[in-house]
């Protein structure tokens, strides 16, 4: 049942369906963007902006290159996110993509710290982390639905791709081989391996730090009762949830999560 997206460079064209989509089909508002000396807007992920593309310039053979990237959730095997939440309001879907829980969330921004990628933020309207849930989390879940994300349905050239996540290491594979035949020696499958195995794959035509993308990322570690307490004393819930209710959360989401698992 294990699923993830494929993101293929040599496709992408940057045209931004896919950040269109995102923002279409969770109903986030636009945001107030500037020239600030880059192709790529807004300049950052936000609470209402799940997914951009990144515009990364370099300099081959003297002369200037565009490379494109797919920035959103990397959907982590080993999500750190999960790890740090106090409460358990995050979890893997039964296809393996990170979800987090709106209903169970208390605000405490432990995962916007933990993400290794940046991913995460936090609503200060609403008090609630949130990210990509790769349509997940909105009205109805789209992959229960037997639908593709939104994202993937809209790539007009084919750069997204949706399905088993074995194959689609395989066909990103095959690709980052075709790319060093034909003179990236070091292109990459980012998410093959990376922390238990990304949900997010990207082909890369370079090394991962020419993305900005952590070429070792690490699960987050943390002391479980000093700092679940720490973030539920910040978050402002110590004296509104009785603290055994959150233990008990968490200790479901994990019979859940196996039960998924072991479907």
């Amino acid at each position: 049942m294990s699923k993830a997206i494929l993101f293929d460079l040599t496709k992408c064209t940057a045209c931004r369906a896919c950040q269109v989509a995102c923002k279409q089909w969770n109903e986030h508002k636009a945001e107030e963007t500037s020239n600030w000396g880059s192709y790529e807007n807004p300049k950052e992920l936000s609470a209402e902006t799940w997914l951009r593309m990144r515009f990364i310039e370099v300099e081959r053979e003297n002369k200037l290159d565009w490379l494109f990237l797919r920035n959103s959730c990397m959907h982590c095997e080993q999500a750190s996110c999960a790890v740090v939440c106090p409460v358990g309001a995050i979890f893997k879907t039964e296809e393996g993509f990170v979800h987090v829980d709106q209903d169970w969330c208390i605000g405490c921004a432990n995962c916007v710290m933990a993400c290794p990628f940046g991913v995460i933020h936090k609503d200060h309207h609403k008090m609630r982390a949130n990210k990509c849930s790769a349509c997940t989390s909105v009205g109805y879940n789209r992959l229960a639905d037997g639908k593709e994300p939104a994202c993937v349905t809209t790539c007009p050239t084919g750069a997204l791709e949706y399905g088993d996540r074995d194959e689609l290491v395989a066909k990103g594979l095959a690709v980052v081989d075709r790319l060093k035949a034909n003179g990236y020696p070091n292109a990459y499958l980012y998410g093959e391996k990376e922390l238990g195995g990304l949900h997010l794959l990207e082909v890369l035509d370079d090394a991962p730090s020419v993305y900005g993308l952590p070429e070792n990322p690490q699960v987050a570690t943390k002391d479980m009762v000093s700092n679940w307490l720490s973030s539920l004393v910040t978050a402002g819930v110590v004296t509104a949830i009785p603290f055994w209710l959150l233990f008990k959360r968490k200790e479901k989401a994990k019979a859940e999560s196996s039960n998924r698992g072991g479907a």
